[in-house]
């Protein structure tokens, strides 16, 4: 039997107890239905081979050699991974376009009695539910944009409100990167996958109410923000954060305890700055680096390159401002009543 999906609501709360993606490694570490687990009924090479006998010999061949190389990989995972399921087990199965691949792995569950289901037309099925739900529809969510300057702990400050009960969405968490030069946080997920995501986040959401949402760029790293979203940020009323550079100093150098940290990513970051501040300025930052001077670089890379950079931005977009809250000491007990203030400025708008 197969299954249609009209909506992302509907494919996540699908009643199957596991959900799994028999495409090739590569396919899915691309992009996938979030939660999926990987079985891959062909892996990298084995896809590859399969594809070239079909276009260079026959397409029969291309099946019977598939076919065969299937039934060993199917074979390995229910010795493995899938051992311990019971005759109860009912898992959801989908591939690329919801054919051989799926087909062919959810007829061998069958016949060990599984009740097993697959996803009418596989993974291109849920990339246009999330395209449709991304680019084509438009989005019903209020956002609500908290902005600042650099060091003014917006990501924190999302985590908080979040915690308090308010809605939001961490762009930033889910594209892994702070949204600067220093922003690196890792890998960044396939622009599909931060698609995926950002879809499923969505989807979780109560239109009805507000959504917090930190003031970016379109482009986070290597990442783009949906149309649709970017759209909707840039009309969304803001709340400003504000704080002394000397509190922002401080806080900045212990939010980026993990690249102080490590010196060669420091020093490595800093010279990408030279194109934009010059030789000596950046000298003298790896210098406050090189000491362990961390507060002191922190508010030179503020006061000189973050800040004018964001007046810039300012001047020329001229966001209209909703709400200003002033953090103050930065502290804890600062940033947790700065979050009920947030939350207090969202419900009134």
């Amino acid at each position: 039997m197969t299954q249609v999906f009209t909506s992302i609501s509907d494919f996540l709360a699908a009643p199957f107890d596991t959900l799994i993606d028999v495409r090739a490694p590569a396919e899915f570490a691309e992009d996938h239905v979030p939660g999926a687990i990987n079985l891959p009924v062909l892996d990298d090479d084995e896809r590859a081979r399969v594809g070239t006998i079909y276009v260079q010999q026959s397409p029969f061949l291309a099946r019977k050699v598939g076919g065969a190389l299937v039934a060993r990989n199917a074979a390995a995972h229910i010795e493995g991974p899938l051992s311990d399921f019971e005759g109860n087990w009912k898992p959801l199965v989908y591939c690329w376009r919801g054919g051989q691949r799926s087909n062919s792995f959810a007829t061998i569950l069958r016949q060990i009695g599984w009740r097993v289901e697959v996803v009418e037309g596989g993974y291109k099925s849920w990339r246009r539910l999330v395209v449709k739900s991304l680019y084509d529809d438009p989005l019903p969510h209020k956002f609500v944009l908290i902005d600042g300057y650099t060091g003014t702990a917006k990501t924190d400050l999302i985590a908080r409100v979040k915690a308090q009960g308010g809605q939001v969405i961490d762009l930033e968490g889910m594209a892994n990167h702070r949204g600067s030069v220093f922003g690196n946080m890792g890998q960044q997920p396939a622009q599909k996958a931060f698609e995926s995501a950002l879809a499923v986040e969505l989807s979780k959401l109560d239109p009805s109410k507000p959504t917090l949402v930190e003031a970016e760029s379109s482009r986070i790293g290597q990442l783009y923000v949906p149309a649709s979203i970017w759209a909707v940020m840039c009309a969304a009323p803001r709340i400003e954060v504000t704080a002394s550079l000397s509190s922002r100093a401080i806080y900045l150098a212990q939010a980026y305890a993990d690249i102080v940290q490590d010196a060669q990513l420091l020093e490595d970051m800093l010279t990408k700055l030279i194109p934009l501040q010059g030789y000596e300025r950046v000298e003298a930052w790896k210098d406050l680096a090189r000491a362990g001077n961390f507060v002191d670089l922190a508010g030179g890379l503020m006061a000189q390159h973050y800040d004018p950079r964001y007046k810039r931005s300012r001047a020329k977009h001229a966001p209209v401002v909703s709400a200003t809250i002033d953090l103050c000491s930065m502290d804890e007990a600062a940033r947790d009543q700065a979050a009920e203030q947030v939350i207090k400025v969202m419900d009134a708008l």
